[in-house]
């Protein structure tokens, strides 16, 4: 409430989504953690999701872990077993664009980039792979630094490029 947000509503019926229980079994396979799953809100925008991170934020200090898992870059309409091995032009320059502005801790273009970002449309044409990413910038901190931790391709519009970030100063 103190961070501009009116209410949560906790759903106990369903289940974790596949954007939570695959990368946990294979960071976690003895399931042996407790799990709360946020939902991201497709109708809002990078701000909000960011926003919602840095009111989670005070969790880190109690030793949460807070993951944003989706795709870097993530269009199913491409998506090809031919293109395995192949990265589409597109793509990569969208992947590359989101690179240099993690790193470069240009976190604010990265709220914004479907006005900042190349091909942006056609790298998530919906937003529901990419707005993890804002809650864990957000989650980081102001002055968290990113740090690229895996670089893949598959079928030839995933880019599974995962950052890791830190609070530095």
């Amino acid at each position: 409430m103190a961070s501009g947000f009116e209410r949560v509503d906790e759903d106990k019926e369903r289940g974790l989504d596949h954007g939570a229980w695959v990368p946990l079994f294979l960071i976690y396979p003895e399931a042996n953690i407790p799990v709360c799953q946020l939902s991201i809100q497709s109708e809002r925008d990078g701000n909000y999701h960011y926003n919602l991170g840095k009111a989670l934020a005070p969790l880190k200090d109690e030793g949460v872990l807070i993951m944003g898992s989706g795709a870097a870059t993530h269009n199913l309409e491409v998506l090809s077993q031919d293109l395995d091995g192949v990265v589409l032009p597109w793509d990569l320059e969208f992947d590359t664009w989101l690179k240099d502005a993690l790193l470069q801790g240009r976190y604010e273009d990265v709220n914004q980039y479907e006005e900042k970002a190349p091909h942006a449309k056609m790298a998530h044409p919906w937003p529901d792979h990419f707005y993890p990413l804002h809650v864990a910038i957000g989650a980081a901190g102001e002055n968290a630094k990113a740090k690229l931790i895996h670089e893949s391709w598959h079928m030839g519009s995933f880019s599974y490029a995962s950052y890791q970030f830190t609070t530095i100063g």
